[in-house]
C-alpha cells in the first residue's frame, strides 16, 4: 500500500438479522448509511493511527474494492475511517472505540 492508503477486508453482514426487540429483517432490507465494521490487512507508510490487525469502522459506499486470490476487499484514505477498536485499554477490558 502506498502513502495514506488502508487496506480492509470487510466483515459480511449475516443473511438476517434481529432488531432488540426480536423482530427479523430480511437480508433484502437495505439500512442507509449503515457503517461497517472490517480488518486492516494492508497499511502504507504515511498511515499514522491503523496497523495491520486493526478493527475499523467505515462507510463501505463510494471506496475502491480490489479483489486478490478470490478474497474482496476495499481500499481508501486513513482519514476515512471512523473509529479502530481496541481490546484492551489500560483501565480494562472489552470493546472500545
Amino acid at each position: 500500500m502506498l502513502h495514506d492508503r488502508v487496506m480492509i477486508k470487510v466483515e459480511r453482514d449475516p443473511e438476517e438479522r434481529r432488531s432488540t426487540s426480536g423482530i427479523v429483517i430480511p437480508a433484502t432490507v437495505k439500512m442507509a448509511n449503515r457503517l461497517t465494521w472490517g480488518l486492516v490487512c494492508g497499511v502504507g507508510a504515511g498511515a499514522r493511527q491503523v496497523k495491520v490487525g486493526d478493527k475499523v469502522l467505515f462507510n463501505p459506499e463510494d471506496q475502491y474494492e480490489v479483489e486478490i486470490h478470490g478474497e474482496v476487499y476495499l481500499v481508501m484514505r486513513e482519514r476515512d475511517l471512523h473509529a479502530i477498536a481496541t481490546q484492551h485499554t489500560d483501565h480494562g477490558t472489552g470493546l472500545y472505540l
